[in-house]
């Protein structure tokens, strides 16, 4: 009779089961750790989403630039979408190029730096010595710029 007990596995069984008790104390467990790791991985998305570079942060650090490019130069002209000044007795120039980009250069167009990439267009008026510069992204932020290069008294 053992030996059937045996093999059909009616023997008493020494190894303790787990409790209904453990098995919701495992299961709190398993779905706390699930609740961390998907908390976790939600404030990473946020913060590298806060850290991308935009097209506003470069428009704020575009419009410092420029501003002081400005600053004590004197207006020659504005022609062909590009803008002309003297400062420190050079020639300067600022003008949107093929490329997709505003970019500073000598007035014959050589040894350009740009200062801003990515745009989709930019456009640059003049009216009484009064700039007017309007830049557009692919993202479809456009802001303006204008500066006054009448003499200050």
């Amino acid at each position: 009779m053992k030996i059937i007990r045996k093999y059909l596995g009616l023997q008493k069984n020494n190894v303790s089961a787990f409790t209904l008790m453990e098995s919701l104390i495992a299961l709190m467990v398993i779905s706390g750790t699930l609740l961390v790791y998907q908390g976790l991985s939600h404030s990473l998305l946020s913060h590298m989403t806060y850290l991308r570079e935009s097209d506003q942060d470069k428009w704020l650090l575009f419009t410092h630039q420029f501003r002081s490019e400005c600053i004590g130069a004197r207006f020659r002209s504005v022609r062909g979408n590009r803008l002309y000044i003297e400062k420190d007795g050079k020639e300067l120039a600022f003008g949107y190029s093929s490329k997709k980009d505003f970019r500073k250069a000598s007035a014959q167009w050589h040894g350009y730096h740009p200062m801003l990439l990515n745009l989709s267009s930019a456009h640059i008026s003049e009216q009484d010595q009064r700039i007017r510069l309007v830049l557009k992204w692919p993202s479809g932020l456009e802001r303006t710029f204008i500066y006054d290069f009448k003499e200050k008294s």
